[in-house]
């Protein structure tokens, strides 16, 4: 078995486990939303992170990296057994096809696995749903956990998306507007694709006071990043 995974959060930038190939692309019909709760590593089951999942969407684009795991059927066990680990808030593994830059007619792969979540609070406990810009904002400013701020998460696709050649416009907003509750201006990524100061350090909690709002209790933590 070979097989290929897409990934278009933090896998972009941490795969976390050993791969034979990379290639940047994208897949259609899909856009990036951060309407999935994660209790175990950027955020607690009391106060969860808002990170990366897929919404399907027409005509819309989602850009990552896809991974290829070949030489043999143990290491591809143990890097689908570490993904589905690291994914466990993700309740559906998706086939699509997977496009390369200047070649949007043909696929270049396909049958490639992405994570993704039931929109469904009822059936999918960590979804979250979309909620208003500014509310997004303040609980991905203050959200933290065991392995990290949920703040670093967002920053970090943002550049890691600057960094392939693709910003994604809505990870540009959110994390301006996480900059506006941080109280740090004029740092970032602009929407015109150019860098308008340099990305902010990554902040210790305890650096920022932040009142936090309440928000959904979701069980069973485990320590690992998003997609």
């Amino acid at each position: 078995m070979v097989f290929w995974v897409f990934g278009y959060g933090s896998l972009v930038w941490n795969p976390g486990f050993e791969y034979d190939e990379k290639v940047i692309g994208f897949i259609k019909d899909y856009r990036r939303v951060f309407d999935l709760a994660c209790i175990d590593h950027r955020g607690t089951p009391e106060h969860p992170a808002r990170t990366c999942t897929l919404e399907q969407k027409e005509g819309a684009i989602c850009w990552g990296a896809a991974y290829c795991v070949r030489r043999g059927p143990e290491k591809e066990k143990l890097a689908m057994q570490y993904l589905e680990r690291r994914e466990c808030e993700y309740d559906q593994k998706t086939l699509v096809n997977f496009y390369k830059e200047g070649e949007f007619s043909h696929p270049a792969l396909t049958g490639v696995i992405v994570f993704t979540s039931t929109p469904d609070k009822v059936s999918n406990k960590y979804y979250l749903g979309p909620a208003p810009l500014e509310d997004m904002a303040r609980q991905i400013a203050t959200a933290h956990g065991p392995c990290g701020n949920n703040r670093d998460y967002l920053f970090l696709l943002e550049k890691a998306m600057y960094d392939i050649g693709h910003d994604d416009d809505m990870v540009i907003e959110l994390a301006n507007e996480v900059r506006k509750v941080l109280g740090i201006v004029g740092k970032g990524v602009s929407k015109e694709n150019k860098f308008i100061g340099p990305l902010p350090r990554l902040l210790h909690p305890t650096q920022v006071t932040i009142p936090a709002r309440p928000l959904h209790t979701l069980p069973e933590p485990i320590a690992m990043d998003s997609l």
